[in-house]
C-alpha cells in the first residue's frame, strides 16, 4: 500500500518496494511481500543465479539453452506489468579479462532482460559496473534498448563520491559514481529508456555533490538496512543527512528500495496483538523482517509538509516543455487570461508600485485637485485597471485611465467589465496596438505587463519603447526596469524529451518549464537589462553577454544539457516581481522558468570554468536568440533565428 497521502501528490515515490533473493515461487513472493509486508512492488531476480551458459552447453552439448526461469503464467500480466522489477544476475560482468565469464555474461544479460520484456515488466535492474571500464557493458546495453519496447533500464550505481575533489580536469574518477553514470550513458548516447538505480550507503557525499542527481534519470533509490541507525526505543531510524536526502527522492518522484537482511533485534508481539493484526504473518509471532524499516521510510513520508495549493496547481507541468507566448503576435485565448488573472500576488505588487508612484507623483496637499493621467498599455481583460484604480483608492488621488489593448476579443470584455463596475467616467478603452496609438494627451504613468520568463522575451522592450512617446518626459514607467538571468542546469529529462524530436529545429528552441527534476550548478547570472522609459537613442535593442560560471569543487563533475532563464522586474523603486531564484516573488505563478537546451550536453569538473555567450539579436520582423558554449570544450551557436517565435513587430 502507499506508503501515505499528501495532498495532490500522486508521485511514484509514494511506493516503497524490496530487493528479494531468487525464488522460483513467484506467488509467495508476491504474497509474502505485498500482502505480509506491504511493500508495493518486488525487485526480483527472475533467474536462477547458478546458471551459466557455457557451464548449461557444456552439460548438455546444445547451445543457446533458456536459463532457469519459472513459467509467465504464474502472475497475471498486470501482477507483472505492476508489482514486479526485474533484477538480472549480479555476476555478470560484461567487461572481465576472462573470455569465458564476459561471452556468459552478454549472453544472459541478453536473455534475462528478452525475459523481462517477455513479461511486459516497467523497469529491469542492471548490476552496477566493475572495474575501471564499462565500455562493453555499455556497448551490450546500447545493442539491447535500440529493440527494447517501453520497458526502462535501471542502472544501480552505488552513491559514493572521492574525496579527492581537486582531480585533474582531464582525468576520469571513477571513485565518483556519478563519473561512472556519465561514461555509461555517453556511450549509450543518452538513451531515454536508460535510468538510473542509486544504492545508498551508510556514508554519503557531500550536499552538493548530492544535488547533482536530482537532474539526473534517477527512478529508484535502494537503501540497505545497514544504513539504519537505532533509536532510543532500539528501533531503526535515519541520520539526519539521509533523512534529507530521503525526502528529497520523495519530491522528486524517486522510489525507495529497502534491501538487505534486518540488523535489529526487535521484541516479538504477542500472540493476542497478532491475532488481530493482519500485517503478521499466520503464526501470530513476527512481522515482516523488513516491516520495521518500511515503518520507518512511511513515517519519513507522512511528516512531509503537505504541497501547498500553488504546487498541487503547478503539478501537471512539472518538467513539460511548453513555447512561450506570444501574444504580441497572437491574440491571446480566454482560458490564458484567467489562470493569469488568478496570480492574485503579482497584482498586489503592481498595486504597491503604483500607490508609490501615485504619492511621488502628486503630493497629499493637491491629492483632490490633480488628476494623473495613467495609461495600462496591453490592458488584457483589466486586472491592471483594477489595480491602478484600487491604488488611486488607497492613496486618495485621482485618476483618469486609459485601457490600451490590441485583441479585439479582450476589448470586449472591457466594455462588460467598465460597465459593471460603473467606471464609464474614469477609464477609456482603446482598442489599439499600443505602437500605432494616437493618444489625446501624455501619460503621467505607463503600467504594462508585457514581461515574460526571460524579461524580454515577449517584446516588452520594443513594446514600450514604441510606447514611450505616450509618456511626459518626467512620466514614470511600471515596470521601470527588467534584467534577465542564467544559470547552468543538469535537465536529463527535458534534454531527452527534446532530443526525442529528432531535429536540430527543437534544439534551437526556448521552452517555457516548471522546473522540477533538475540540478543546478551555479548561480544565476544577470544576462541583459532593460530600463523604461528608454533615453538611449539607440533602439535596436540588440544585446551580447559573455558569462563566466564556475562548478564548486565540492559538488564535483556534472552534466550541463542546458540553461535556466529567469527574470527579476523592478516596477517601481524597491517594488520588485520576479523568478529569479534568489529573489523570486513568493506564491506567484504567472511565469515559469524558460529553459535554453544544448544541443550536444557538456561535462564540467570541477575547478574548471564555464564561458557562456549570449545574443539577443533584432529585425524590423522579428527578435531571437543565440547561444553558445566556448570553454571547457566548444558548442554550435544555437539560434532560434527561422523559428516563429516572438515574430510580428
Amino acid at each position: 500500500m502507499p506508503l501515505g497521502e499528501r495532498a495532490g501528490d500522486k508521485s511514484e515515490s509514494r511506493y516503497c518496494g524490496v530487493e528479494t533473493q531468487f525464488n522460483d515461487d513467484m506467488p509467495h513472493v508476491l504474497a509474502f511481500n505485498l500482502s505480509h509486508g506491504s511493500f508495493d512492488f518486488v525487485v526480483a531476480p527472475l533467474m536462477d543465479p547458478a546458471y551459466r551458459p557455457s557451464l548449461m552447453q557444456k552439460e548438455s552439448g546444445v547451445s543457446g539453452v533458456l536459463p532457469f526461469a519459472g513459467s509467465d503464467l504464474v502472475l497475471s500480466p498486470s501482477q507483472w506489468s505492476s508489482h514486479v522489477v526485474g533484477k538480472t544476475s549480479s555476476w555478470i560482468d560484461l567487461d572481465s579479462e576472462d573470455e569465458i565469464l564476459r561471452v556468459d555474461s552478454e549472453i544472459t544479460l541478453k536473455q534475462e532482460i528478452a525475459w523481462a520484456s517477455h513479461l511486459s515488466l516497467q523497469a529491469c535492474l542492471l548490476p552496477a559496473p566493475k572495474g575501471n571500464s564499462c565500455a562493453n557493458y555499455a556497448r551490450c546495453v546500447s545493442q539491447i534498448l535500440q529493440g527494447l519496447n517501453s520497458m526502462q533500464l535501471w542502472l544501480r550505481i552505488p552513491l559514493v563520491k572521492t574525496d579527492n575533489d581537486t582531480m585533474d580536469v582531464n582525468s576520469s574518477n571513477l571513485d565518483d559514481s556519478w563519473e561512472i553514470w556519465n561514461s555509461f550513458r555517453l556511450l549509450c548516447e543518452h538513451h531515454s529508456q536508460l535510468s538510473v538505480a542509486l544504492d545508498v550507503l551508510n556514508s554519503l557525499p557531500s550536499a552538493n555533490s548530492l544535488g547533482r542527481w536530482f537532474g539526473e534519470s534517477v527512478r529508484a533509490a535502494i537503501i540497505s538496512t545497514d544504513c539504519f541507525l537505532t533509536n532510543a526505543r532500539g528501533y531503526p531510524c535515519l541520520s539526519k543527512r539521509h533523512q534529507k536526502l530521503v525526502s528529497g527522492f520523495f519530491n522528486h518522484s524517486i522510489q525507495i528500495v529497502l534491501s538487505g537482511e534486518p540488523v535489529h533485534s526487535l521484541p516479538r508481539i504477542n500472540s493476542d496483538l497478532a491475532a488481530n493484526n493482519n500485517d503478521n504473518n499466520v503464526d501470530g509471532v513476527q512481522k515482516h523482517p523488513l516491516r520495521p524499516y518500511l515503518d520507518y521510510v512511511g513515517y519519513l513520508y507522512q511528516r512531509m509538509d503537505p504541497l501547498p495549493e500553488q504546487e498541487r496547481f503547478e503539478l501537471g507541468y512539472r518538467d513539460f516543455l511548453q513555447s512561450p507566448l506570444q501574444p504580441l503576435m497572437d491574440n491571446l485565448e480566454a482560458q490564458t487570461y484567467e489562470t493569469f488573472e488568478k496570480d492574485t500576488m503579482k497584482y498586489i505588487q503592481y498595486q504597491r508600485a503604483i500607490c508609490k508612484a501615485l504619492q511621488d507623483r502628486v503630493p497629499d496637499d493637491k491629492a483632490s485637485s490633480v488628476t494623473t493621467v495613467l495609461m495600462v498599455v496591453g490592458a488584457g481583460r483589466g486586472p491592471l485597471v483594477r489595480a491602478s484604480l484600487q491604488a488611486a483608492e488607497e492613496t486618495g488621488r485621482k485618476l483618469k485611465v486609459y485601457a490600451v489593448e490590441k485583441n479585439p476579443n479582450a476589448v470586449v470584455t472591457l466594455h462588460s467589465l467598465v460597465k459593471l463596475e460603473g467606471w464609464e467616467n474614469i477609464v477609456s478603452i482603446i482598442s489599439s496596438d499600443m505602437r500605432y496609438w494616437d493618444a489625446p494627451e501624455k501619460a503621467d504613468i505607463l503600467v504594462s505587463e508585457l514581461l515574460g520568463s526571460f524579461g524580454d522575451n515577449e517584446l516588452s522592450p520594443e513594446c514600450l519603447d514604441g510606447a514611450q512617446r505616450l509618456l511626459k518626459d518626467d512620466g514614470i514607467s511600471i515596470p521601470s526596469s527588467y534584467t534577465s538571468f542564467i544559470q547552468p542546469v543538469t535537465a536529463s529529462k527535458l534534454y531527452n524529451d527534446v532530443k526525442s524530436h529528432k531535429d536540430v529545429a527543437h534544439f534551437e528552441t526556448a521552452y517555457v518549464v516548471k522546473l522540477h527534476n533538475i540540478a543546478r550548478l551555479a548561480p544565476p547570472q544577470p544576462v541583459f537589462t532593460f530600463i523604461h522609459p528608454n533615453r538611449s537613442t539607440d533602439k535596436s535593442n540588440n544585446r551580447y553577454t559573455k558569462l563566466q560560471f564556475g562548478v564548486s569543487s565540492d559538488t564535483g563533475s556534472a552534466m550541463i544539457h542546458g540553461f535556466a532563464g529567469y527574470f527579476d522586474a523592478v516596477l517601481y523603486k524597491e517594488v520588485h516581481l520576479g523568478i529569479e531564484p534568489s529573489t523570486s516573488t513568493p506564491n506567484m505563478f504567472s511565469w515559469f522558468p524558460i529553459f535554453f537546451p544544448l544541443r550536444t550536453p557538456i561535462s564540467l569538473h570541477p575547478g574548471s570554468s564555464l564561458e557562456v555567450h549570449f545574443w539577443r539579436c533584432c529585425r524590423p520582423s522579428k527578435v531571437w536568440y543565440e547561444w553558445s558554449v566556448t570553454s571547457p570544450s566548444s558548442s554550435p551557436i544555437h539560434n532560434t533565428n527561422g523559428r516563429s517565435y516572438w515574430v510580428g513587430l
